[in-house]
């Protein structure tokens, strides 16, 4: 088993909903429905964060889901958000583990994997594939957000979402720091202000990784995948050996 990674991410959790609900996920919860069609026993979610995904996935299908969480402060959230819900709450099983040491006792039908992948770097994403087709039935699907992005620069910081809870902002800021060729190194402040004032600041150094799309396409056809139809900005990839 991998070791597992310190909880990096626990700063970003206040942050996470009201990051994502005025980013990616409202896209999401339009183009994914369609790709689940016809999945009703079995569902692993990558990254399931604090269960936004997670949520549309229980509404779109009848299947269990297994949601991947390394992060304890994003499972937290993910719990409390699972036990407003019962019906979801008896599908639903939290997996504290990394993608690369996801094991369920069946394979399942599908798997989702939404703004995740970046975090793989190219020799993590060799055994990436290996371990999520072992987890799938033949036939089953790897469904992604991915497209090719515009070369990043490094500069200066600037503000990436700003957002008003109660009497406080909450402020996120990013800049570029380093570009390796498809690994881009990047710091993130978490803010928290009152009246003006910073009360509360964390930051968060991380490294992505944006392979051109062909790219992805041939690791994923050497690993027995083959491409099928999605809407823009997603992928569908059923395993075919």
């Amino acid at each position: 088993m991998h070791a597992p990674p310190d909880d990096a991410y626990s700063a970003t959790v206040p942050f996470y909903d009201l990051f994502h609900e005025d980013g990616h996920v409202p896209g999401i919860r339009r183009t994914l429905p369609p790709l689940l069609t016809g999945v009703r026993r079995g569902v692993i979610e990558i990254g399931a964060g604090t269960g936004l995904i997670t949520e549309l996935i229980a509404r779109e299908t009848p299947a269990e889901i297994y949601a991947v969480e390394p992060s304890l402060g994003m499972r937290s959230v993910l719990v409390s958000r699972l036990t407003a819900d019962p019906a979801m709450l008896s599908r639903v099983t939290v997996l504290p583990c990394g993608a690369l040491d996801v094991e369920v006792d069946e394979p399942v039908e599908a798997i989702v994997m939404i703004s995740v992948l970046q975090s793989f770097a190219a020799v993590d994403r060799a055994e990436l594939w290996r371990v999520l087709a072992r987890q799938l039935e033949p036939g089953g699907r790897l469904v992604f957000n991915w497209r090719d992005r515009a070369p990043a620069v490094p500069g200066e910081a600037r503000v990436l979402g700003s957002y008003q809870v109660g009497r406080h902002v909450y402020e996120i800021s990013g800049q570029v720091l380093d570009v390796a060729g498809e690994s881009v190194t990047s710091r993130f402040v978490y803010r928290i202000r009152q009246r003006g004032v910073t009360i509360s600041e964390d930051e968060m150094v991380s490294t992505n990784h944006w392979p051109p799309a062909e790219r992805l396409a041939a690791e994923l056809r050497a690993a027995g995948f083959a491409r099928g139809e999605a809407p823009d900005g997603l992928q569908m990839w059923r395993l075919v050996n």
